[in-house]
């Protein structure tokens, strides 16, 4: 393959030229000792992988080192977690490392929208580029055909009871659920960024047009669905989960979930192939688990469990991404995902970047879509310097885990030799150990170093601790993340986020589940303009949402959306497809 430049060439024309000389999913599934029918090809270059299969015949294998990939609170351009998970991963196979990687589906919102696809960029990506970002093998899909099927059973049995007698019900084998419409958990569910959807009327028309109410649209992968393929560990438990998601409350206050209306295993059977992890491969040709969603800001966020028992027992290395900062992504990742799993991470990746740290640093507004300032390309170590509180907070949110820390610079070709060494300078002095790596621009050959320190790191055994326990109170959680993990001085709750929370607090079963926070990433507070590292504040809880079918809670703090909106300048104005060829470009 000729010599591929990053500074030349947009992503989607790297990915394409690279996907010329990719290997064949038979050729990864040797490479990784799977049997033949442990391999379930879609196509000639994608595959799920039979888990089930796989953990069985491997139980005995001691894992591998797990390794998670987190970042410090990132410009709304992002600072390259994903970049730097296929970069990690390509510098320890150029080391010899039997390695794979475990990374998220990206959503259809951001990849038509400003941020694009998460495949990485550069020489650091996953590939094939088109079938990972427009669909895969229908996880998504699946997603969200079950989430909208719990909908449907929930408003087309109001529908039934609001014009039906006992006396009919009965005959139809029904119950009266008495569901309150000004009650419920969830609405619909849609794959991109609607904005327009977040609040509907829905059933407006004659009594046989259903029954008319408020409701509206999140997010795909910001449903339940969705947080329970990332957290379930087998079919049976996917099954068990599925029914325990609340969709409302009756007109009694008691909940109405998805085993009351009889769908919870329907939904299991539209799920059945989508809890198989999904394999594709890095530009240079090591095995990437594609696996549940992005999102840690309003959703769980994590590659799933399950790709990463695989990653485990089939590698001696296995590197895994969460989303957005450790404030969000790390901790759910510590206190949620290795709570569910059982299993201890080795090594936390944070990424950074010099633009990054100069926007915390007080630097111009980083905005989508418009040309840098030229601060964050001219050196300006001053800048850096004044950034560097973000980045030592994220320092110690991994320490308290007890999970050794390993500060990855993702190397722009404009940073300063200058700027890289505050950066060293403080991440060595906060107790983590620093590497910077050019993967972006030298693919697995610019990673080696970041390899090399990553090996070192996971050499020494992890002193690993949740930072809250089972029994502890909703409240005590809550204020836990707040102060220990995002600086808060305290926690404020809204009379609605105090309603539910006494709820939560009189079930045996809620109070002991984990906390889902639901926050701003572009900030460790709840605010998206205030930068740096806050002091001063108190984070304001709004609502909390009731995951019962995942096993958490989820405490909503500030103004956040769970539909997120599309911008005016979205990346779908540039993607369209070769007519020549019938290849799809522009991604990015």
């Amino acid at each position: 393959m000729a010599k591929l430049d990053p500074t030349q060439m947009a992503d989607w024309q790297i990915a394409e030229a690279a996907e010329g000389h990719m290997k064949t999913v038979y050729e990864l599934g040797e490479e990784l000792g799977l049997e033949k029918m442990e391999l379930l090809p879609y196509g000639h270059y994608v595959a799920k992988l039979d888990y089930l299969s796989i953990l069985e015949r491997l139980k005995d294998r001691p894992n591998g080192k797990y390794i998670e990939v987190t970042a410090i609170t990132p410009t709304p351009l992002g600072e390259g977690k994903s970049t730097t998970t296929m970069g990690l991963t390509q510098g320890l196979g150029r080391l010899g490392k039997k390695v794979i990687a475990a990374i998220r589906q990206p959503s259809s919102g951001p990849t038509f929208n400003i941020k694009g696809s998460a495949a990485g960029g550069g020489l650091a990506q996953c590939i094939p580029l088109t079938d990972f970002s427009l669909g895969l093998t229908g996880d998504i899909d699946a997603i969200n055909n079950a989430h909208n099927l719990a909908m449907v059973a929930a408003t087309s049995r109001m529908q039934h009871e609001f014009n039906y007698g006992d006396d009919i019900l009965a005959k139809k084998n029904l119950r009266r659920l008495d569901i309150d419409p000004r009650n419920m958990n969830v609405g619909w569910t849609m794959d991109f960024c609607a904005q327009a959807l977040r609040d509907i009327v829905i059933g407006i028309g004659g009594k046989m047009d259903g029954f008319m109410m408020k409701s509206g649209f999140q997010i795909t992968v910001s449903s339940e669905v969705m947080a329970i393929l990332a957290v379930a560990t087998s079919i049976a438990d996917m099954r068990e989960r599925m029914n325990k998601i609340v969709v409302a409350w009756d007109k009694r206050g008691n909940e109405v979930t998805t085993g009351d209306l009889e769908v919870g295993g329907a939904m299991t059977a539209l799920m059945a192939r989508a809890i198989n992890p999904n394999l594709l491969q890095t530009l240079e040709g090591q095995p990437t688990l594609v696996h549940a969603g992005p999102f840690a800001n309003i959703a769980i966020g994590q590659s799933s469990i399950l790709a990463d028992k695989v990653g485990l027992k089939l590698a001696d290395y296995h590197v895994t991404e969460s989303g957005f900062g450790a404030d969000i992504g790390f901790e759910k990742f510590w206190n949620l995902k290795c709570r569910f799993s059982g299993l201890t991470p080795n090594v936390s990746v944070i990424v950074a970047t010099i633009r990054a740290l100069k926007m915390h640093g007080g630097g111009p507004a980083v905005v989508p879509g418009r040309p840098l300032d030229p601060a964050y390309t001219e050196s300006h170590p001053e800048l850096v310097e004044k950034g560097i509180d973000n980045l030592i907070a994220h320092i110690e949110t991994v320490r308290k885990s007890g999970v050794n820390p390993v500060v990855c610079l993702n190397h722009f070709y404009t940073d300063s030799d200058d700027e890289v060494e505050v950066v060293r300078k403080a991440a060595e002095g906060a107790g983590a150990r620093f590497a910077v790596s050019k993967h972006w621009e030298l693919g697995g050959e610019g990673a080696e170093e970041l390899a090399q320190v990553v090996i070192e790191a996971a050499g020494e055994k992890p002193d690993f601790k949740f930072l809250y326990e089972d029994q502890e109170p909703l409240k005590a959680k809550i204020e836990k993340i707040a102060t220990e993990v995002y600086g808060a001085d305290g926690v404020t709750y809204s009379p609605v986020a105090d309603q539910k929370i006494k709820r939560v607090e009189a079930d045996e079963e809620l109070k002991k589940m984990g906390t889902c926070m639901v926050k701003t990433h572009l900030s460790l507070s709840h605010d998206p303009t205030v930068k740096g590292r806050p002091v001063g504040w108190t984070l304001p809880v709004q609502d909390v949402l009731t995951f019962r079918g995942a096993g958490f809670v989820v405490p909503v703090a500030g103004d956040i959306k769970l539909m997120p909106g599309t911008a005016s300048d979205a990346a779908y104005r540039r993607i369209d497809v070769n007519p020549e060829t019938g290849k799809v470009v522009g991604l990015f």
